[in-house]
C-alpha cells in the first residue's frame, strides 16, 4: 500500500486525510494496528458512513473531513441546494467534536462565495493550518514536560486524530524531538481501545518508550508515585474551560487532583467553542451498546445485556490545571484566558 505523509509532516508520517483524484482518502482507523488500509470516499454518504463508524476520528481530524467532505458534495452534486442539505448532514454525523461542524461550516462559506474549486481550496487550507498549529502546540506544551517526565495519556491524540503531528501526543513528540526523553503511560482505552490500537502504533514508529496499561491501572500507578502529569486531548472545550473529551478523561482528572499530579489538556482553539458557556451544554454522543458488550467482534456479555455507553464525558475547569493551544499555554480564569487566546490564534502564522 502506498504511504503517503500529511502535509507539512515528517517523512514516513502517514496520511490521516487527503483529497486525491477526486475523493476523500482517508487511512483507515479501525484496521490498525494490524493492517494500513485507506478508504476512497467517492461520495458524501461513504464519508459519514467512515466517521460515524470512526474510521476516522479526533476532533482536528474531523475538522477536516468536514471541510473536505462539503469539497466533494460540490464537486459530485449537482445543485447549491444539494449541497447545503450533504454539509448538513456531515455536520451532524458526531454531535460532541465541534471541529467537525466548524470545518463544515469554513469550506461552506467558501463554496458559497464560489464554487467548488473554492470549497477544495478552503479545505485544503484548513488541513495545512491544521499541522502548523499542532506543532505550535507541540512547543508550547513541551515546556510543561520534565525531562524524564513519566506522562500518563487517555485515547489517542496523535498524528492520526489530525491531519498531522498531534495535539497531547505532538506536546510528548515534542518534548522527545527537543531532546528529553519521556516515558508515556498509555491507557487502552475502552471500549474502543483507542489508547492500545492507535497510541502504542504511532509511539512505537516514533521511537518514545511508551507502556500501556488497563485504564483501572492508573490510580496504583498514581498511588506508588509512578506518574509526573497527565495530557489528554479534547473534542470540545466550553468557554468556562469544561473540557469533554473520551470518556474515562474525568476519572482521570479526578484522580490527578487527588494525588497531587498536573492535568493538562492540549488541544488547538479550534476545540474551542465561545458559543458554549459550560460543559453542562455540551452534547455527549451516545454509541452503540455492542461497542461494550463485544470486544474486536468478540461477544464478552450477554446480547440482552442493557448498556450504557456515553463517548465522551466533561472534566470540570477546576480539575484542569493549564489548556494549551497553538498560541502559548491558558490559565484559570480560563473564561479570562480563552478568549485571549482565540482572538490571538486568528492571527496565528
Amino acid at each position: 500500500m502506498n504511504a503517503r505523509r500529511a502535509a507539512g509532516a515528517p517523512a514516513g508520517e502517514l496520511a490521516t486525510i487527503e483529497w486525491r483524484a477526486g475523493r476523500v482518502r482517508i487511512l483507515d482507523q479501525r484496521a490498525l494496528p494490524g493492517h494500513v488500509r485507506f478508504l476512497d470516499c467517492a461520495s458524501v454518504e461513504e464519508l459519514i458512513d467512515a466517521i460515524r463508524s470512526l474510521a476516522v476520528r479526533g476532533a482536528p481530524a474531523l475538522g477536516a473531513a468536514g471541510a473536505y467532505g462539503v469539497a466533494l458534495a460540490a464537486h459530485t452534486l449537482r445543485t447549491r441546494r444539494q449541497v447545503r442539505a450533504a454539509a448538513g448532514r456531515l455536520a451532524a454525523a458526531r454531535p460532541t467534536a465541534v471541529n467537525l461542524g466548524a470545518g463544515v461550516v469554513f469550506a461552506l462559506e467558501a463554496y458559497e462565495a464560489g464554487d467548488a474549486a473554492s470549497a477544495l481550496a478552503a479545505a485544503e487550507q484548513l488541513a495545512r493550518d491544521d499541522v502548523a498549529r499542532n506543532r505550535a502546540l507541540g512547543a508550547h506544551g513541551a515546556a510543561l514536560l520534565p525531562f524524564h517526565a513519566r506522562v500518563l495519556t487517555h485515547c489517542n491524540t496523535g498524528a492520526l486524530a489530525c491531519v498531522g503531528y498531534g495535539t497531547a501526543l505532538g506536546v510528548i513528540r515534542a518534548a522527545a524531538e527537543s531532546g528529553r526523553e519521556p516515558h508515556v503511560w498509555v491507557d487502552e482505552t475502552r471500549p474502543l481501545l483507542q489508547g492500545a490500537r492507535l497510541t502504542m502504533f504511532e509511539l512505537d514508529r516514533l521511537g518514545i518508550d511508551a507502556t500501556l496499561i488497563a485504564d483501572s491501572a492508573a490510580a496504583s500507578l498514581m498511588g506508588r508515585g509512578e506518574v509526573d502529569l497527565v495530557i489528554v486531548g479534547a473534542d470540545r472545550i466550553a468557554l468556562n474551560g469544561d473540557v469533554a473529551n473520551k470518556v474515562g478523561t474525568y476519572a482521570l482528572a479526578v484522580l490527578a487532583r487527588h494525588h497531587g499530579i498536573p492535568f493538562y489538556v492540549a488541544a488547538p482553539t479550534s476545540t474551542i467553542d465561545a458559543a458554549t458557556p459550560d460543559g453542562a451544554a455540551i452534547r455527549i454522543e451516545e454509541r452503540d451498546p455492542d461497542e461494550v458488550r463485544t470486544i474486536a467482534g468478540h461477544r464478552i456479555a450477554p446480547a440482552g445485556a442493557a448498556v450504557r455507553n456515553p463517548a465522551f464525558d466533561v472534566t470540570p475547569a477546576r480539575l484542569v490545571s493549564a489548556i494549551v493551544t497553538e498560541v502559548g499555554v491558558a490559565h484559570r480564569p480560563y473564561a479570562r484566558s480563552l478568549p485571549s487566546h482565540l482572538r490571538r490564534a486568528r492571527s496565528f502564522g
